[in-house]
């Protein structure tokens, strides 16, 4: 059973599951109050990387740090990306 955190947090089980996740309290109680039926729908959108080109694979791999990306093909690029 959560805590009770007083009027000010709305969830207060899911306040302290990101407290516990190293969240700070702002931005934890941020987002225990949010409406979570909302909240997801508010991302942005991304072509699926079958749709992107090997090079623009490639520069998100570099970009996040991808060892051996220059002999990986476009279906190795797209596997090491969705896994890193």
């Amino acid at each position: 059973m959560a805590k009770d955190h007083g009027s000010s947090i709305k969830d207060d089980e899911q306040y302290e599951a990101l407290r516990d996740d190293g969240i700070g309290k702002e931005k934890a109680a941020r987002i225990a109050n949010s409406d979570r039926s909302s909240t997801g729908a508010k991302g942005g959108s991304s072509p699926a990387y079958e749709d992107w080109t090997k090079d623009d694979l490639y520069d998100k791999a570099k970009e996040v740090g991808i060892e051996g990306r220059s002999d990986m093909s476009k279906d190795e690029l797209i596997d090491a990306l969705r896994n890193h």
